[in-house]
C-alpha cells in the first residue's frame, strides 16, 4: 500500500475508460496500492454514463465532437476536450480532490489542465502514449508548421512533467532526448497483457470455413496498420502462391473498416478473406488461439519503428507465432517468437506466413518462446511495480526496488482491448 491517502486524477482523451485497456490497469493497480483514483475520459459507445464508480475507480466522462477529419475539426475537438476536463478536474478537486494529474496523451495538450493545478502543488506525470509528431509525418508524409506545432506541445508537455512514463525503451530516449528530461525522472512501463483475462482456447474448426489454415489479425482498422499490405500478401498467396487451403480472419474496427473491405472484394478475396469487427473478449480469444499464425503488418516508418504494438504482446501471450514488417519496437518485444519480413514488401510477407503454415514444429516452437517472454517479464503483472515506483518518484515518496513484490490483483480483472487502437500507448 506504497500509496495509501494519494489522491489521483487520470485525464485521458483518446478512449473511454475502461475500453482503454492500458488506463484502466493502471487505474486499477494504483486503487490496490492505496490510491484514491478519478479518472476523465471521452463518452464512447457502451460508456456513455457520465459518472460511474467502477470497482472504487470514480469514472468521470464528457461528450467529444465527431471524429476530426481537418485542422479546423482537430481544433474544436481539442478545445471542447479541454474545456470539459477542465471543468471536471475542478469538480474531481473538490469533490475527491487529487494530489497528482496524470495525463495521457494523445494529444499532447493535456498539460494546459495540468498547469491550472501544478501553481497548487499537484504533481504532473505525462504517460506518452503515442508519438505524435511521428505519426502526423507517416500519416501526411511531410513535416511542416503543424509538424513543428507538435514538437513544441510535446516539450512543453515534458517540461511541465515531473515524471514521464515511457511505454518502451524508443519513448524513454524521446523523453531523454527531445524532451530533455532527466534519464531517472523517466519510468518504462509496458502495456502488459492481463493473463489472468487472456484465455488460450482450443481451436474451434468451424471458423476455418472448411480450411486447412487460418491467419489471424487483431488492431484497428486505419489508415496507419498496413491492412491493405496484408491484403496484397493474401492475394499473393492465393492466387500466386496457390495457397486456396488458408483463412484470413481480420478482428477490428475502425475508419477504414468499410474501404477495406471494397478493396478486398476488388481483389477477389470475399471468399478467403473475413471482417469481423469489433467483437467480444471470449470470440477474439477463440479467433486467436484457432489461427495458426498472427500478422502485424504494419508499415515500415518512424512510428512504427519506435512504437510497440499491443497486438504483438496479445499474441505472444496466446502462444502465437507471428510475421510483421522489421521494426525495431517490434523485434524487441517478440524476438524469436517472429519473422521479420521486408519493409512494405507483400510478397515476403506472404512468403514468410507459408514457410510457417508448413513447419508445425516451427510454429509451437516459436509460440512458446513468445508466451515465455510474456510470462516472464512482459505482462502487466511485472509492469505494476515500475508504475508505483513513477509515482513514488513524482510524490517525494522513497522509491521502492521495480523487483517489489506489488499486490496487483486488480489489474488482473481488466477488460481486454477488444481490438482498440494498437499500440503500447
Amino acid at each position: 500500500m506504497q500509496l495509501q491517502g494519494k489522491r489521483v486524477l487520470i485525464v485521458v482523451e483518446n478512449l473511454p475508460v475502461p475500453f482503454d485497456r492500458r488506463v484502466w490497469q493502471e487505474a486499477r493497480a494504483l486503487n490496490e496500492a492505496g490510491a484514491v483514483v478519478s479518472i476523465i475520459s471521452p463518452m464512447g459507445k457502451g460508456y456513455e454514463a457520465p459518472y460511474e464508480c467502477i470497482e472504487g475507480v470514480h469514472v468521470y466522462r464528457h461528450h467529444l465532437p465527431s471524429d476530426a477529419e481537418n485542422a479546423l475539426g482537430y481544433l474544436r475537438e481539442y478545445g471542447v476536450a479541454l474545456f470539459h476536463e477542465s471543468r471536471l478536474a475542478w469538480k474531481i478537486l473538490f469533490k475527491h480532490g487529487f494530489d497528482v494529474i496524470h495525463a495521457c496523451n494523445p494529444p499532447d495538450l493535456i498539460f494546459l489542465v495540468a498547469l491550472q493545478f501544478k501553481v497548487l502543488g499537484k504533481a504532473f506525470i505525462f504517460d506518452h502514449h503515442d508519438i505524435n509528431p511521428e505519426l502526423y509525418e507517416a500519416k501526411f508524409g511531410r513535416r511542416g508548421f503543424f509538424w513543428r506545432l507538435m514538437i513544441l506541445f510535446e516539450r512543453l508537455t515534458f517540461a511541465c512533467a515531473n515524471v514521464s512514463i515511457a511505454t518502451n525503451e524508443s519513448y524513454k530516449q524521446i523523453a531523454i532526448e527531445r524532451g530533455r528530461m532527466a534519464p531517472d525522472r523517466v519510468f518504462i512501463v509496458r502495456s502488459g497483457p492481463d493473463l489472468r483475462r487472456l484465455q488460450v482456447l482450443p481451436p474451434n474448426a468451424a471458423l476455418r470455413r472448411g480450411r486447412q489454415h487460418m491467419v489471424g489479425y487483431l488492431g484497428v482498422m486505419g489508415d496507419q496498420e498496413g491492412i491493405d499490405l496484408l491484403l496484397e500478401a493474401a492475394a499473393h498467396m492465393i492466387f500466386t502462391m496457390g495457397r486456396e487451403d488458408v483463412l484470413f480472419c481480420l478482428v477490428g474496427g475502425g475508419s477504414s473498416l468499410k474501404a477495406l473491405q471494397d478493396q478486398a472484394r476488388r481483389m477477389g478475396l470475399e471468399d478467403y478473406v473475413v471482417f469481423t469487427g469489433r467483437i467480444p473478449d471470449q470470440d477474439l480469444f477463440e479467433i486467436i488461439s484457432t489461427s495458426d499464425v498472427c500478422v502485424n503488418p504494419d508499415r515500415v516508418n518512424t512510428m512504427n519503428d519506435k512504437s510497440t504494438m499491443n497486438k504483438i504482446i496479445e499474441y505472444m501471450a496466446l502462444a502465437k507465432p507471428i510475421v510483421q514488417f522489421d521494426v525495431t519496437e517490434g523485434r524487441r518485444s517478440a524476438e524469436g517468437s517472429s519473422l521479420y519480413a521486408k519493409s512494405n514488401d507483400p510478397i515476403d510477407f506472404a512468403q514468410k506466413i507459408v514457410s510457417l503454415l508448413d513447419d508445425p514444429d516451427k510454429r509451437a516452437a516459436m509460440g512458446e518462446i513468445g508466451r515465455e517472454r510474456v510470462v516472464n517479464s512482459l505482462s502487466w503483472h511485472h509492469q505494476v511495480p515500475k508504475l508505483i515506483q513513477a509515482y513514488c518518484q513524482a510524490c517525494g515518496i522513497a522509491v521502492p526496488s521495480a523487483n517489489s513484490e506489488v499486490s496487483s490483483e486488480g489489474a488482473f480483472r481488466s477488460p481486454s482491448m477488444m481490438a482498440g487502437r494498437g499500440t503500447d500507448r
